[in-house]
């Protein structure tokens, strides 16, 4: 058999597209249609994702605001003790939900962080900080992290804004810092991960003599789809109460 013949073969296997294209879950209509996140836009993903909510509901309460971003954290890391870690300080959901109504930015630590954001059902622009120093200069001047750097960078921008750190303890520290010089952000979600200054930091944020509201984690766990899902929570809060009006 020659190559191109060969080749033929290989794509008529995949003509019949039909046989690869069966539902992973049975989709409920019911469910389905009340499904309100931006993120599920086909039909499965939609089954999937109010599967998901339904069965961490009965499993971890489903009762307060916070309960939908335990929710969402347990989703979103397969960990259900998660639920039992979160820290939420000074009505940290109004005010991150009032933010997102008014298009207000959403500063991030790193790129992953910012892919995993849903760009549906928002005006917000998201930032990854790295973008603030794009040259490192400020970072190679001072010989800090790139994601503080980032930070000390886009200083001026931060007042009234959604900052959310999924990796780097050492941004968490550097936006406490600046909260110490003055900065107001409307909400920080502080869940970086890892066993150097994570869990201190997040116990920075909490401990803040400035009420800054927060949303955080107690100990080394954390991470970008912590982060990711407590801003998209957010977002769906937000566009939820749109909807009502």
């Amino acid at each position: 058999m020659t190559t191109e013949e060969n080749a033929n073969e290989k794509v008529g296997k995949f003509d019949n597209l039909e046989e690869l294209t069966e539902l992973t879950v049975d989709v409920n209509p019911e469910l389905v249609s009340i499904c309100k996140d931006s993120g599920a836009r086909t039909e499965e993903a939609k089954a999937i994702y109010m599967k998901s909510r339904t069965m961490i509901q009965e499993l971890i309460g489903n009762k307060t605001p916070e309960d939908r971003f335990r929710q969402r954290c347990v989703i979103a890391t397969g960990d259900l003790s998660v639920a039992d870690i979160m820290r939420f300080m000074h009505d940290p959901i109004p005010a991150g939900v009032e933010a997102i109504k008014k298009g207000a930015p959403i500063f991030v630590d790193i790129n992953m962080v910012k892919s995993g954001i849903t760009k549906a059902g928002h005006k917000s622009e998201i930032i990854c900080v790295l973008d603030e120093d794009p040259n490192a200069e400020i970072a190679n001047r001072y010989g800090i992290t790139r994601t503080s750097a980032g930070f000390l960078a886009a200083r001026e921008k931060l007042d009234g804004s959604i900052i959310a750190i999924g990796n780097a303890p050492s941004a968490l520290i550097m936006v406490c810092k600046l909260i110490e010089k003055g900065m107001r952000p409307a909400l920080i979600i502080g869940l970086p991960v890892g066993f150097v200054n994570a869990a201190e930091s997040k116990e920075i944020v909490r401990n803040l003599k400035i009420p800054v509201p927060s949303i955080s984690c107690v100990g080394t766990r954390g991470g970008t789809p912590m982060a990711v899902a407590c801003v998209n929570e957010l977002v769906a809060i937000a566009r939820e109460s749109e909807d009502e009006r």
